[in-house]
């Protein structure tokens, strides 16, 4: 028994160092997103203001003005790529982190239940707990992350007690 109390320890402290170093790399990669959309906004206020200067030249500059606002526009659009992958990967970190926060939840002192009467499903309900007074349905967010409109539907069935049992017998 001690020894399988000292192998779920250690596997405890596997899980949390796994979990802080991806906290940390997330919010290294977090502070790296914030900088470089700051980046990118100051970046598109540049150029928004060169467009607007170019306008103002005349005529007689046509079209030199246009071939430098088409470069700018290509420059633009590599702008807004890069904005678009920056966003793309801060919300790939996050779903990481939740992937290991549902893994990590039975562990935690916030979790209410006891871990050996809990089954993990993963999608859409995270854990059922089988407990004697009460079958319970166990969905962990981290973050400000929200329910799933499939989630709340299962939610709501819940609470309108609309969740039925059915046994079927195979012959």
């Amino acid at each position: 028994m001690i020894y399988f109390l000292s192998f779920l320890l250690i596997l405890c402290i596997i899980y949390c160092t796994i979990l802080y170093s991806s906290i940390r790399e997330g919010q290294v990669e977090e502070k790296e997103l914030i900088r470089n959309n700051q980046k990118l906004t100051d970046h598109n206020i540049e150029l928004n203001a060169a467009v607007d200067s170019v306008k103002k030249w005349g005529i007689d500059r046509e079209k030199e003005l246009a071939d430098h606002i088409t470069s700018l526009e290509e420059t633009l659009s590599q702008t807004e790529n890069l904005r678009k992958t920056t966003l793309s990967q801060k919300k790939s970190s996050e779903v990481r982190l939740g992937h290991i926060a549902e893994t990590l939840a039975p562990f935690l002192d916030q979790f209410d239940f006891d871990p050996e009467n809990c089954v993990f499903l993963g999608k859409p309900i995270d854990y059922i707990s089988f407990d004697d007074d009460a079958v319970t349905l166990i969905e962990v967010k981290s973050g400000k992350s929200q329910l799933s409109s499939k989630q709340r539907h299962i939610r709501d069935l819940v609470k309108s007690n609309q969740v039925n049992w059915k046994e079927i017998r195979i012959k």
